[in-house]
């Protein structure tokens, strides 16, 4: 499964069945459908990636909440981690 299709709204948002999801540039692993769930955003929601390295992370300017992620393999940018957004107390929502 490839991972943001930004355009004319995302396909993998009710998306539930298990798989990876990968980078659409280079398919690097992201995250596991095991680590995702139902969010009211347009887009798929998960908790966790699958490798310590599988997305990097930067501050997002004048947005202390968020912070900006892209593929960690090759830099395609994937939207952005909420902190404290997730399911449970405390937990990121990608």
């Amino acid at each position: 499964m490839s991972f943001c299709s930004f355009f004319g709204g995302e396909v993998f948002q009710n998306h539930f069945d298990p798989g990876v999801y990968v980078c659409a540039k280079c398919g690097y692993e992201l995250f596991s459908s095991r680590s995702k769930y139902a969010h009211s955003s347009p887009w798929p929601a998960f908790t966790e990636t699958i490798h310590a390295d599988s997305v990097a992370k930067h501050p997002e300017h004048n947005r202390p909440e968020a912070l900006k992620v892209s593929c960690g393999k090759c830099g395609n940018g994937l939207g952005h981690e909420f902190l404290n957004d997730g399911p449970k107390k405390g937990q990121s929502r990608f």
